[in-house]
């Protein structure tokens, strides 16, 4: 069976220069997609990636990562809306690139679906309320 799963990766100080993700491609055949990346060389490391493959593949790549002291977490887990700052205005609904933000035609209420969200941030400056947070 097939997976796709957006994961939030933290790499600690040790680990930034080491090459993880090309163990995951070769070692677990596992196919990413880096949509967020922001390494500091001798610091800290933190990779926003999609990664496919089959589900067996992907519970042992993710199984590697962990006992290399990779942190892991889902992507859904670092954006959230404040529902009481949220407005309804849909000024995210135009910016976002994956459709994550939808309209909906009979409340008129903007439904969020952090499922469809890449993290790349930009619904954040176009929030007029500030509802919109993303903690990586």
């Amino acid at each position: 069976m097939a997976v796709s799963k957006k994961v939030v990766l933290r790499f600690p100080r040790r680990m930034v220069e080491r090459p993880i993700i090309y163990r995951l491609a070769k070692d677990y055949d596992l196919e990413f997609n880096i949509l967020k990346a922001s390494i500091t060389p001798e610091q800290e490391g933190l990779l926003v990636l999609e990664l496919k493959g089959n589900q067996a593949e992907y519970d042992r790549g993710i199984e590697f990562l962990l006992k290399a002291g990779v942190q892991i977490q889902s992507l859904s887990q670092d954006i959230t809306r404040n529902e009481e700052r949220c407005t309804q205005c849909g000024a995210c609904v135009t910016v976002c690139p994956t459709g994550a933000f939808k309209l909906d035609p009979k409340t008129q209420l903007v439904i969020f679906n952090n499922e469809k969200c890449i993290g790349c941030g930009l619904c954040i400056p176009a929030c007029p309320p500030h509802a919109m947070e993303v903690h990586f």
